[in-house]
């Protein structure tokens, strides 16, 4: 078996146990290592780990066939303001970020606790979107950033988003997980992958490279 499908399959087997991986795309893409778990598996203790330990912003990723299925359009696509005419990023051809939404049994939306409820009813709600009502379970403006993936997954985009996925439904789990970008207190940039490589080993999770999951799902 090569490298990259013993890290594949280790990450297969802790998606199916509820665990996360470390996932980093390229050096020559946005060069950060997110906190990946599969949406369905997220309790408030692991909404603290991303802010505590990884820092960036906590999104749930969909498929593109959910999004549909909800009605998620692409955030920039929604927009009417100047400032969202064009992104010109460095990295990708455009965002992959659809609404911010907190669940309606939530408070503010922002605790632990909450995050956790919006990101479980979501995963939830992907297991079987033709049954969801969106709008009645979940509002929007909100704190848990949706995120669209592009209709081919990883022949379309070569993003956290679709890696994320990919790793989701070769799971046999719902196409919803969350990522969380993982950033450096000293450097105040992105966490280099020799020390998230050295996070993953400290607490036994899996990491990856994005040319792993490409060269195995894509």
């Amino acid at each position: 078996m090569s490298q990259a499908a013993s890290g594949v399959e280790a990450a297969l087997s802790a998606f199916r146990e509820g665990s996360p991986v470390l996932i980093h795309d390229a050096a020559d893409r946005e060069g950060e290592t997110d906190l990946v778990y599969p949406a369905g598996a997220v309790a408030p203790a692991d909404v603290s780990r991303m802010r505590n330990d990884a820092g960036g912003l906590i999104c749930v990723a969909f498929s593109d066939a959910v999004a549909d299925a909800f009605g998620l359009p692409f955030l920039e696509d929604a927009l009417d303001h100047d400032a969202s005419a064009a992104h010109d990023l460095g990295y990708d051809e455009r965002s992959s970020f659809s609404l911010p939404v907190n669940h309606r049994d939530t408070y503010t939306g922002i605790t632990d606790e909450d995050r956790a409820l919006t990101i479980t009813e979501l995963a939830d709600a992907a297991n079987d979107p033709d049954a969801t009502d969106f709008a009645a379970e979940f509002r929007a403006p909100g704190h848990v950033h949706l995120l669209r993936a592009a209709p081919d997954l990883l022949a379309d985009r070569e993003g956290h988003t679709e890696l994320g996925i990919a790793l989701a439904e070769a799971a046999g789990l719902a196409p919803a997980v969350v990522v969380c970008e993982m950033l450096d207190d000293e450097t105040n940039e992105a966490l280099a992958p020799e020390d998230a490589r050295a996070y993953a080993d400290r607490y036994g999770f899996t990491y990856l490279e994005g040319s792993e999951i490409v060269e195995q799902l894509g």
